[in-house]
C-alpha cells in the first residue's frame, strides 16, 4: 500500500491573484512527481481554522507533509503557522522549520540575521531608525515587510530621497496601498542574480545561478522585479525580464562568491530542503543579499526546475531530495 502524503497549501478563490493561484501549478507538478516515486499524494487545505485543519491532518495520517504554504488568507505575515502546526502535531514536513521560515519571510529580522552573520545587505530604514539617523541622500526602494512575489513592488517604488522626511512620505503612501509594515532599503543599482539551493546527499548544493536580464528597458526606468514582471504577461515588465544561466569568464569572482554567500547563508538560518537567495550585484562586483526565500516556487518549469535541469536532476528527483533532508 502506498504511503499517503499529504500536500499542505492555501486554499485558492475565484477571485485569487495570480501570484495566490501559482501554488495549484506547483500541487500539480509535486503530486506528479510523489506518485513516481511511488507515494499518494493528498492535497490538504490550510486557512486560519486550525483545529479543522489538524483535524484533517490527524484523519490522513500523512508519513509526511510537503509544505507549499507560502501565505494564510493572502497573509504573508502568517506563512510561519503551518510549520508551527506541524511541529505541534508531531508531523514530518519539508522544507525549513519554524523559526527559519519566521526569520526569512519577516524581511527586516531577516536582515538582521544577515548582518550579524557578516552577510552584505543593503542598509535599511523604518519609521523609528529615521527618527534616530537621518540617511544620506541617494536612491532608495520601498518594500513590504512580509510579502514576498514582489507583492506591492512597482517601478514607482524605486524613488531619490534628500532628507529622511521625504522617506517616510513614500512609507506612509506605500503602507496605505499594500495594508501592512514597509520599510526602505539602500538601492543597488546594479545585476540581479539568484542562487537556487538544493539539499543534497553530500550538503546543500548550489544551483547554477540565474541572471535576470532587463532587455529594453530605456534609461532611467529602474532594473527590478517588480510584481508586473513577475505576475502580468501582457505586460512591458514581464515581456522584457529575461532569465540566462550564462555567465563568462569575467564573471567568475561574482558567482564565486555568490555561491559562498548563499551556503552561508543555508548554515546560518538553517535552512532544509531548498531555498533560494536573491542578489544585487554592484558596479563593483560586490554581491549584496536582498532576501532569502525559504520556500521558492516549485513549479516544474520555473527558476529552480531549469537550474536543475542544468545539473543533471529532474523534477522528481528534485523533490526526492527534499524529502531525503526531513
Amino acid at each position: 500500500m502506498k504511503k499517503k502524503i499529504g500536500i499542505l497549501h492555501p486554499p485558492i478563490h475565484e477571485k485569487a491573484t495570480e501570484d495566490e493561484k501559482d501554488v495549484l501549478v506547483q500541487v500539480e507538478a509535486i503530486s506528479k512527481a510523489l506518485r513516481k516515486l511511488g507515494f499518494n499524494p493528498v492535497p490538504v487545505n490550510f486557512d486560519l481554522n486550525l483545529e479543522s485543519v489538524a483535524a484533517a491532518l490527524r484523519k490522513l495520517k500523512p508519513a509526511f507533509v510537503f509544505n507549499l504554504v507560502e501565505a494564510v488568507n493572502g497573509c504573508g505575515s502568517l506563512i510561519h503557522l503551518a510549520p508551527s502546526l506541524l511541529d505541534h502535531l508531531e508531523i514530518p514536513y519539508t522544507g525549513s522549520g519554524t523559526d527559519a521560515m519566521f526569520i526569512t519571510s519577516n524581511k527586516l529580522v531577516g536582515k538582521r540575521f544577515l548582518e550579524a552573520g557578516g552577510i552584505n545587505t543593503p542598509k535599511a530604514y523604518t519609521h523609528t531608525s529615521l527618527k534616530k539617523a537621518a540617511p544620506a541622500k541617494g536612491r532608495y526602494i520601498v518594500k513590504a515587510v512580509w510579502e514576498h512575489a514582489s507583492i506591492g513592488m512597482s517601478q514607482d517604488s524605486v524613488f531619490t530621497a534628500k532628507k529622511a522626511s521625504e522617506i517616510i512620505s513614500r512609507l506612509e503612501k506605500a503602507e496605505k496601498r499594500i495594508k501592512g509594515g514597509c520599510f526602505c532599503e539602500e538601492y543597488i543599482d546594479g545585476r540581479e542574480i539568484n542562487a537556487a539551493i538544493l539539499a543534497g546527499p553530500d550538503g546543500p548544493q548550489v544551483l547554477p545561478p540565474a541572471e535576470i536580464l532587463f532587455v529594453n528597458y530605456p534609461t532611467g526606468k529602474p532594473k527590478i522585479v517588480d510584481y508586473r514582471a513577475k505576475w502580468a504577461p501582457d505586460s512591458f515588465e514581464y515581456l522584457n525580464t529575461d532569465r540566462s544561466f550564462d555567465f563568462g569568464p569575467e564573471d567568475r569572482k561574482i558567482v564565486k562568491s555568490i555561491r559562498a554567500t548563499a551556503i552561508k547563508c543555508w548554515n546560518l538560518l538553517d535552512l532544509k530542503g531548498y531555498a533560494r537567495v536573491d542578489f544585487r550585484v554592484d558596479e563593483s562586483g560586490k554581491p549584496w543579499v536582498l532576501e532569502i526565500n525559504a520556500n521558492p516556487c516549485l513549479s516544474s518549469d520555473g527558476g529552480f526546475a531549469v537550474a536543475s535541469a542544468l545539473v543533471g536532476l529532474d523534477f522528481p528527483m528534485i523533490v526526492k531530495r527534499i524529502i531525503d533532508d526531513i
